[in-house]
């Protein structure tokens, strides 16, 4: 009955930016979005859902003229990029096959994947495929957010969670969510489980700090030189 909310898309285009970024005519807006969706879920089937799963985490999409940039944030950049680029080329060739158009790919490093909601997410999926205990896993996925400087992590798994008769919801929360703040920091993952004894919806919620006390660190090294702690 509660009124949930996304907080990812709470805070688009107020203090995240947009997971997709161009212009269009109102004729091939709807081409446009559609070869979006074609390229993210290619990409994840791709990387994410078979060998060598390669922790993609978010696919930011810009648009030129002729020129479409996909910028792969992953936690695994070696295995995207693969020996000389050789990966990185085959991709490239059938994302541009896919929609039929110049495709440039960038790589970005997730330097601290514990903070990200969607890699923890996944983290916790495959481990509940291998019939892990439940609570013991989103328990240690918590405390390790919060070790790597997370201020808050907020789990729920749902479905017949240890193969259970009846489905359930579990929760586990350390530290603070604070969901309705839109200056709050708030990483938000989503990711359906399936296993062998029914599907397990998992959400994660991680909890980073305030925008704005980022943007205060980031100027205070600059003045200051990067070595100043």
């Amino acid at each position: 009955m509660g009124q949930k909310v996304s907080p990812i898309g709470f805070r688009t285009g107020i203090t995240l930016g947009w997971k997709s970024k161009w212009f269009a005519p109102k004729a091939a807006y709807g081409s446009f979005l559609v070869e979006d969706e074609m390229i993210r879920k290619y990409i994840d089937k791709r990387l994410n859902r078979q060998p060598p799963y390669a922790a993609v985490a978010q696919i930011y999409i810009e648009r030129t003229r002729d020129d479409v940039r996909v910028t792969l944030h992953t936690a695994r950049p070696g295995l995207v990029i693969g020996p000389k680029g050789a990966e990185i080329e085959k991709l490239r060739e059938a994302v541009e096959d896919l929609i039929d158009r110049k495709v440039t790919l960038n790589v970005q490093e997730i330097k601290n994947p514990e903070l990200s909601a969607q890699l923890v997410a996944e983290a916790i999926s495959e481990q509940l495929k291998r019939r892990a205990a439940f609570r013991r896993v989103m328990k240690q996925h918590c405390e390790a957010a919060m070790a790597n400087g997370a201020k808050g992590v907020k789990i729920i798994c749902s479905g017949r969670l240890g193969g259970a008769e009846l489905a359930r919801s579990e929760t586990q929360l350390l530290g603070s969510i604070p969901l309705q703040t839109l200056q709050a920091n708030v990483d938000y993952g989503l990711i359906a489980s399936v296993t062998t004894y029914g599907t397990i919806g998992i959400k994660v919620w991680v909890y980073r700090g305030m925008f704005n006390e980022v943007k205060k660190e980031e100027s205070q090294r600059s003045i200051y030189g990067a070595g100043t702690k």
